[in-house]
C-alpha cells in the first residue's frame, strides 16, 4: 500500500482518497499534494522525492489507526496509567516550617523576621 492507491480510488475533496474497500471499511490514503500542504503547515522543506514516500507512510499511518478502531474495548475501563498508582498523602497542615532563622541567614538583608528588598514604585 505504500505511495500507491490503486486503481478505483475516490477523492474525498480533502486530498484523502479510498484506497481499498474492505467489506463496510474504506482505508483511506494520503495524496502528494496533501504531503506537501503538511509539509508547509509544519514549516518542513520536503525535497520533491520525499513527498511520494512520506504519503506512502502516512497513508500506512491512517491504516493502522483504523484498525485500532476495529478493536472491541467493551468492558475495558479506562486507565490513566500502565501501572496502577497510588498516591501517598501527608496530613495538610499549617507550618511557618520552623526554620525561619535559617532561611533568613541566607538574605542579604532581613529586618523584622521578613526580606528586606529596594522600594521599587515611588
Amino acid at each position: 500500500m505504500r505511495g500507491s492507491m490503486g486503481a478505483g480510488t475516490a477523492d474525498s475533496g480533502c486530498g484523502l482518497k479510498a484506497a481499498r474497500r474492505t467489506g463496510s471499511t474504506v482505508h483511506m490514503s494520503i495524496d502528494a499534494p496533501t504531503v506537501r500542504k503538511i509539509a508547509r503547515l509544519a514549516r518542513l522543506r520536503l525535497d520533491e522525492g520525499e513527498v511520494e514516500p512520506l504519503a506512502g507512510e502516512l497513508s500506512h499511518i491512517l491504516l493502522w489507526i483504523e484498525q485500532l478502531g476495529e478493536v472491541d474495548i467493551t468492558g475495558v475501563e479506562p486507565m490513566t496509567a500502565v501501572m496502577p498508582i497510588t498516591l501517598r498523602w501527608r496530613e495538610d497542615v499549617v507550618s511557618d516550617g520552623g526554620q525561619a532563622g535559617l532561611v533568613l541567614a541566607n538574605a542579604p538583608d532581613a529586618r523584622h523576621g521578613f526580606f528586606a528588598v529596594p522600594k521599587v514604585i515611588e
